[in-house]
Order: C-alpha cells, then sequence, then structure tokens
C-alpha cells in the first residue's frame, strides 16, 4: 500500500490538478462515508477507489446536478493522492464513468525485426595535412652515432671468468649522470608545445600516486593518502618470509639506516621449523637486501641503541634473557652504503671481491647474553637504558655519574618484575700486560666481540622490582613501562674532565668500567624515581622503583602508589612527550589517553571507543600537539590537540594492508621527516610526512602547555566536588562502603584458596596442560599471546579442553603467585564472568 500524503487543507503544499468538467471534487464527512459505505481506505482504497451510489440517495444538494444525469447510478472516486484537491470526486458523465470502470486495453506490442548490421565499406583516405604535424612532432636521428671499442690484453685472452652478484652502487654499477642547473647562463622559455589528456580527478591522483610511489609492485605501492606520501619501503623474502616486525628502530647517526627484529607469526609457529632470529638493518639505498644481521639466541621482542654510543645495542628475548651487541667495526660498512659514500668493509678477508667468495651480509654475534635462571621467566616485552645522567645503587637509590655513560638498563615482562641491570664490571681483576696486548678479530665471522664478554651467561640484574597489586592479592603483569629522563641542572653528572676531576680525566672502554662503591657517589635528590608501567589486563600502574627495608631488614620492593583500568585490553604504548616530561600517551584495546604526572585520579585526556583497535601510538618528534594512533585495520590516525580533542583531525585509511604493529618517526634533516610504519607481514613502509603535520605553529607549544593546565585545573575541581559530596553522605554510609569492601576482599580471598585445591588436583595429570586469560572486558574474550604449560617451561599454541570436551580450562599463568600456577575458572563460573 503507499503511503498516504498530506491532505489538500489550508496552507498544504500540495499543488491540486485542474478537474475536467465531467467530474466534480466533494468533501465527503465521516458519517457521509459511513452512510454511502464508502470509509476510505475500508470500503474504498488505494486499488480499488471506485463506489456506485444510488441517485437516490444522494443527498438534497447534490440533486440539481444529478437531475439531468440518464442513468440511475453515479460514479464515486476516492482520490486518495488528492488529484484535484479532495479526498473524493464525482463523476457528471456516462461516458467518463465507462472509461473508468472499463479502461481500454494497451495495444499489442509488435515484434520488432532484427536487422544485421553490416561492417561498412572502408572509404579512400583524404588527406587534410596532419600527417605533416605528425612528421614535426616525431624524433629523427641527426646526429652520428658514436662508436665504442672494447678491448683486453692479450695475455688475458682465454682466461677462465667468474661471474658473481652485487648491488650497484655509485662508484662501481650505476653512474647516472642528472641534470644540473648550470649557474653560466639561463634560458627564457618563451613557448613551448605540450599535449594534454582530460581524464578524471580521481583517476589522475591514482596514476600521481603510482609514479610517486617507490618499492615492490603491489597494492599497497599506490596507497598515498593526503598527509603522507610513501617514500621507500623494505622487504626481504629470506629473512621476513612468515615472519611479523615487533620493533624498530633508527639508527641515530647514519642517514637512512633502519633496524627492525622479528619474530615468528602466531599462526604458522607451530607448523614451520624452527629458523634463525636476526636483527636487521636496511639503508635507503637498497630496500631489498638488509645490509646487517645481528644473530639473536631467540626472536626479540624490544631493542634499543644506547643514547651514550649508536654501536651498543641491547635486547629482550621471547625466553626471558637480556643480550647486548657491539657493531663498532661494521660502522664503515654501514656508512659505506649511504649515497655518495665509499663501499666498505669491516674485514677485507672475508668480504673481499676480488675473490671467488660470494658477497654476503655481515653476520655479528651477541657479545653477552644474561644467565637464563636469574632472568626473566616470560617474554620480555620492553627495555630501555638509563639516562646518562645518573645511576643507580642495589637499592634504587640515584647516584652521579661521573662519566656520563649509559651503563644501566632496565626491563619489564609479564612475569610481574621490573629488573635493573649494570653492564660494568663487579670488580677489574688485574690483568698483565701481555693480556692487554692481546687483541682479538672482532671482524672474524666465527668470532663475537669481546666487549662484554665478563657478563656473558653470567650477568645478573641489579636489583628486582615487584608489582604486587594495591587493593587485592597478586601481581600486576607489565608489558611497557616509562621513566622521566633526568636533565642536570648542576655540575654533577657532567662529562667526564669538564669540572677539572682528576680522576674522571679520561673514559675507560666499555670492557673496563667497573661499578664504583656507593661511599664514592653523591646521591642525586631531585631525581624523579617513579615509573609508568602499562599492564597486560588494560591498566595504567604508577610505581616508586626504590626499595624499602621491611621489618628484618631485607630489601622489597613498596606497592605501588595507583593503578587505574582505562583501557579495555592490554597496554601497547607508554610514550612521553618529547617536549614535556610529565605528559604520557598510553594505548590500549580500543581507546588512548593523555596523562600529566602528579594528576592520577583520572586522565586529563581520554579518548572515546574506536571501532577499530589501536595497536600503537607515537608523539611527533617536532610538534608538540601533534600525535600519530596506529590501527588494527591498517590506517592511521593523526591527532591535532590544537584543532581537535574529541576526533581525530586526519585519518589516514588503510596505508598499509595488515595490522601495524610499530611506527616511529625520524627527523631527517630540518625539512624532511619520515615515519616508519611496520604490520604483520614483515613489510616496512617508510613515509615522508608533510610540511603541515612537522612543522610547528607560532607558540605551539605553549599553548598546548596551556591546555593541559587547564585540563589538570579541571579535573582538581572535579576532585573537590566529589570529596565534598562524600563528606556530605555521612559517617554510617562510609562504614557501609568500609564493610562491602572487606567483605568483597574476603570472599576473593576464599575463592583464591577454592582454585588453588583445584589447581594442585591438576597438577597429577601427565602431559602437559595449557591454559588461558579472558579480556577484562566482557564483550571482547580472546586468548593471551603467551600460553604456558603447568611447569611454566614450554609454550604451548592452544587451550586445553576438560576430558568431557564440554569446558575449557581457563588462567592465567602467574610464578609470583604461592604454586607457581594459574588461576583456573570452574566451569560453573564461566557465565558470571
Amino acid at each position: 500500500m503507499p503511503p498516504k500524503k498530506a491532505k489538500g487543507k489550508a496552507g498544504s503544499k500540495v499543488k491540486a490538478k485542474d478537474h475536467p468538467e465531467d467530474i466534480f471534487p466533494l468533501v465527503l464527512t465521516s458519517v457521509t462515508q459511513e452512510l454511502f459505505d464508502c470509509v476510505a481506505d475500508e470500503d474504498v482504497t488505494g486499488e480499488n477507489p471506485y463506489k456506485l451510489l444510488q441517485k437516490d440517495d444522494i443527498l438534497q444538494d447534490m440533486k440539481n446536478r444529478a437531475a439531468d444525469y440518464p442513468e440511475d447510478e453515479l460514479l464515486l472516486v476516492y482520490d486518495r493522492d488528492f488529484t484535484y484537491g479532495q479526498s473524493f470526486y464525482l463523476v457528471l458523465t456516462p461516458e467518463t464513468k465507462d472509461k473508468l470502470l472499463n479502461p481500454p486495453k494497451p495495444p499489442t506490442p509488435v515484434e520488432s525485426v532484427i536487422e544485421v548490421c553490416k561492417t561498412p565499406e572502408p572509404k579512400p583516405w583524404i588527406s587534410l595535412g596532419s600527417e605533416l604535424e605528425i612528421e614535426e612532432e616525431s624524433v629523427k636521428q641527426t646526429r652520428k652515432k658514436i662508436c665504442f671499442k672494447f678491448s683486453r690484453e692479450r695475455r688475458k685472452f682465454g682466461a677462465a671468468l667468474c661471474f658473481s652478484d652485487r648491488t650497484a652502487d655509485v662508484k662501481d654499477g650505476y653512474l647516472e649522470c642528472a641534470s644540473y642547473q648550470d649557474s653560466r647562463f639561463s634560458i627564457k622559455q618563451m613557448q613551448r608545445d605540450t599535449g594534454i589528456q582530460a581524464v578524471h580527478s580521481s583517476t589522475a591522483a591514482a596514476h600521481r600516486h603510482c609514479d610517486q610511489g617507490t618499492g615492490d609492485e603491489g597494492d599497497w605501492s599506490v596507497k598515498a593518502t593526503e598527509g603522507l606520501m610513501l617514500y621507500q619501503t623494505f622487504t626481504d623474502q629470506k629473512n621476513m618470509k612468515d615472519k611479523k616486525i615487533s620493533c624498530i628502530n633508527w639508527h641515530p647517526t647514519i642517514y637512512g639506516v633502519v633496524a627492525v627484529s622479528v619474530t615468528e607469526s602466531g599462526e604458522k609457529e607451530c607448523q614451520k621449523p624452527v629458523t634463525p632470529s636476526f636483527i636487521l638493518f636496511y639503508s635507503f639505498v637498497d630496500p631489498c637486501t638488509p645490509q646487517l644481521l645481528l644473530e639473536c639466541p631467540d626472536d626479540i621482542l624490544a631493542f634499543e641503541f644506547s643514547p651514550s654510543d649508536a654501536n651498543i645495542i641491547v635486547g629482550g628475548c621471547v625466553n626471558g634473557q637480556v643480550v647486548l651487541w657491539d657493531i663498532s667495526a661494521y660502522v664503515t660498512h654501514l656508512q659505506g652504503i649511504q649515497p655518495g659514500g665509499r663501499k666498505g668493509s669491516a674485514n677485507t678477508k672475508a668480504f673481499d671481491l676480488d675473490n671467488s667468495k660470494e658477497n654476503k651480509t655481515p653476520v655479528v654475534r651477541h657479545c653477552a647474553l644474561s644467565a637464563l635462571e636469574n632472568s626473566h621467566k616470560a617474554p620480555i616485552t620492553d627495555v630501555q637504558w638509563l639516562p646518562q645522567t645518573f645511576e643507580l645503587t642495589k637499592a634504587g637509590l640515584p647516584m652521579e655519574n661521573k662519566y656520563n655513560i649509559s651503563v644501566q638498563i632496565v626491563t619489564c615482562s609479564p612475569d610481574c618484575f621490573v629488573l635493573f641491570w649494570d653492564i660494568r664490571i663487579a670488580f677489574l681483576a688485574t690483568q698483565s700486560l701481555t693480556d692487554k696486548k692481546k687483541k682479538v678479530d672482532q671482524t672474524s665471522p666465527y668470532s663475537a666481540p669481546e666487549t662484554f664478554k665478563h657478563l656473558d651467561r653470567t650477568w645478573t640484574p641489579l636489583f628486582r622490582v615487584s608489582l604486587p597489586k594495591i587493593q587485592a592479592s597478586g601481581e600486576y603483569a607489565p608489558l611497557k613501562l616509562s621513566f622521566e629522563g633526568y636533565t642536570c641542572n648542576s655540575k654533577k653528572g657532567k662529562h667526564a674532565g669538564e669540572d677539572g676531576d682528576e680522576s674522571s680525566k679520561v673514559v675507560p672502554e666499555y670492557s673496563e668500567l667497573t661499578i664504583p662503591s656507593a661511599k664514592t657517589l653523591t646521591p642525586l635528590e631531585d631525581v624523579n624515581t617513579k615509573l609508568y608501567i602499562g599492564t597486560k589486563d588494560g591498566e595504567v600502574v604508577y610505581t616508586d622503583w626504590k626499595m624499602e627495608k621491611d621489618e628484618s631488614g631485607r630489601l622489597q620492593s613498596g606497592k605501588p602508589l595507583h593503578c587505574l583500568s582505562v583501557h579495555h585490553w592490554l597496554v601497547n604504548t607508554i610514550q612521553r612527550s618529547p617536549f614535556f616530561k610529565d605528559i604520557i600517551l598510553t594505548s590500549g584495546g580500543s581507546n588512548f589517553a593523555i596523562w600529566k604526572e602528579g594528576v592520577m585520579n583520572m586522565p586529563i585526556l581520554q579518548s572515546s571507543c574506536s571501532e577499530q583497535l589501536y595497536t600503537v601510538g607515537c608523539w611527533s618528534s617536532s610538534r608538540p600537539a601533534v600525535f600519530f594512533m596506529g590501527r588494527e585495520d591498517g590506517s592511521i590516525e593523526v591527532w591535532n590537540l590544537l584543532e581537535k580533542t574529541s576526533e581525530p583531525t586526519q585519518i589516514l585509511a588503510h596505508v598499509i594492508n595488515a595490522k601495524i604493529n610499530c611506527i616511529e618517526p625520524w627527523d631527517a634533516s630540518s625539512k624532511q621527516h619520515f615515519l616508519a610504519v611496520c604490520d604483520d607481514l614483515g613489510m616496512i613502509s617508510v613515509f615522508e610526512i608533510p610540511r603541515a603535520l612537522y612543522a610547528p605553529i607560532t607558540n605551539e607549544s605553549v599553548s598546548v602547555r596551556k591546555y593541559f593546565e587547564l585540563e589538570q585545573n579541571r579535573i582538581k575541581d572535579l576532585m573537590t566536588k566529589e570529596e565534598t559530596r562524600t563528606n556530605q553522605m555521612g559517617g554510617d554510609e562510609s562504614k557501609k562502603i568500609k564493610k562491602d569492601t572487606e567483605k568483597s576482599a574476603k570472599v576473593l580471598e576464599e575463592n583464591e584458596e577454592k582454585n588453588t585445591k583445584v589447581y594442585d588436583g591438576y597438577k597429577n595429570i601427565d602431559g602437559p596442560l595449557s591454559f588461558i586469560s579472558l579480556a577484562p572486558s566482557l564483550d571482547r574474550i580472546r586468548p593471551t599471546e603467551e600460553l604456558w604449560s603447568v611447569s611454566g617451561q614450554e609454550q604451548l599454541s592452544q587451550p586445553a579442553f576438560s576430558s568431557d570436551s564440554r569446558s575449557v580450562l581457563l588462567g592465567k599463568w602467574d610464578s609470583g603467585r604461592k604454586g607457581g600456577g594459574p588461576r583456573i575458572i570452574p566451569e560453573g563460573q564461566l557465565s558470571s564472568g
């Protein structure tokens, strides 16, 4: 049934059609419709609008018009569409009545005869002069060709040839004669003939992106979006096949060199044989071949260059060990692959092009590995160097760093610990002059640098920081961490020799650095010893790394100061702003948050839930108000706090075709900024950032700081009102809340004891038993990334089901709990969360 239209009343916008003379529009009231059995949409409808009426029964006011009507019945038509301005009209002539009741049949269509189209006969070509234009535009050879003659010495005739593959470079492979502007003269172009073709704007944009894209062919090579332009891609089918990138870092000093660590893809981890793990170095000069490989004892989830020496690299392994590399012997090799550089190698014997050996990518072995029994019991998810402005004692107290060299490292892992490491020797053993003169060939492919030989396989952490939960039993499982970079404002911590101290004029090598006694160092009172930690359950924890003494005098970690659950899934980013040391960006699940250190009641900015999960985030390195967020669908959101705070200023849709794992900006120069984006498919895409996103506006830093202060004041006002309202509730209400809290804690302890008993029963089951944990959000239930057996030594990929195949054993491995077992959720409690 078609919808009703507005009735033609006064003020109606429906324009009535002029009615012919043989009909008369009527307005019938509801009483009149019932009298003649013509109620609208009941007796008469849009599909059957006609009703025959007895002439004798028509109202008195119609008799004058019906007196001349020759037949006994008049035709009343229900006009649902108000064609003539009323809901009914009366037909006044028998001819029109018959035409409406018996409409003429449509004529029968005549079958058309299909004519066969004949190919027209070609006509003779008549010249109109166009061939002259073609002749003028054609290119002809007018100069005599140059002839080159190549010859070789007669004594080399018949000698054996040896061919090998090598990368083309500026000096010895491919030489491009690029055009340049000659300053001696200038020719002004007055007129030029140019052929053009009109196409759709979207087609022109697609062709323009194709011309500007670089790298391998494919859909991703032409996806240059507004705001970011694809500059370079890196891929390696040999070392990155079926792997995903876990961490990326630009080389601090060498242009265009980026290093990435790769791990096995989750889907094929159990199907494919174990392959060697490497950290791969790539360069803009050769995007398809790694220039350097760092051999890893296991897959690396996080690594970082030393801020004091870019040749020293630390990494965290999946098995919980910390590893160190020294690439000092390969600096010349990495510098030689730059444009205009001389292609060189650290070891001329191993990589000489004159002999028949193949020129392979250099492989650097690690020079130190932590002791397995004293390392993390789960994968290391974050590793960072402490600033070179201070060092820590075994109690976590900050002291002056007289050599001004970064010598300590902090790592975290889901095993509920944060570990601090020192790369120096505990004590310097006396060496003879003969031993000091012995030098090991560090460039040999079968040897490792001896920079940290004193740590290899015996390296233990300086101290451990545990993370007990604040209001319940158990511990937090950290994934990411961030601490404030200390800036020394006094003479303490300056570079060796600047203050005239005779004992610090000469900086020894790393292999000769020793851990000094805390008594000889000056304490630093103004160092911030607080840590921000993102957990596996979406919590943001704020704790102090300084150790406290218990009743027996032993050093132990105190409870965290604050903990807030603001993310719906594991925290994947905790990063401080490079412009404000007290502003922190966190992301996890479907939202992100910005925090201000000192304001721990809530974040000063929290995003709404996104349809796509946020996988990583990072601050802009040049604009205080800008930061980037990577999403699961391969898109990047660009946020500008000075323009919008509720939604991104730009959404760069699907810049890559897989989930974004890492984002890392790099300032190549004052006028060239890059953003490296890595995905789950082992692809590195480098985008050039436009000027609008890297050039700060006037007083941008001051404006952003003012915005943060306004948000801080807003939160303080909100907390003041909340505290006032709480005080007005009265003492009885406060006691009730306290009583309910104690009751909830007691119930948790009872459930913990029951779960422990159930776990003890499963310990006697033969064979491995694996567990998964539930996400804190009820609408998202996913297995964790790490699945462990009951013994905690074997990583599994599938959850364990009960023998009756009706329930799954759910839990989370927690080596810090009593008994070292997981939490087991009984089958009957699954529905209650």
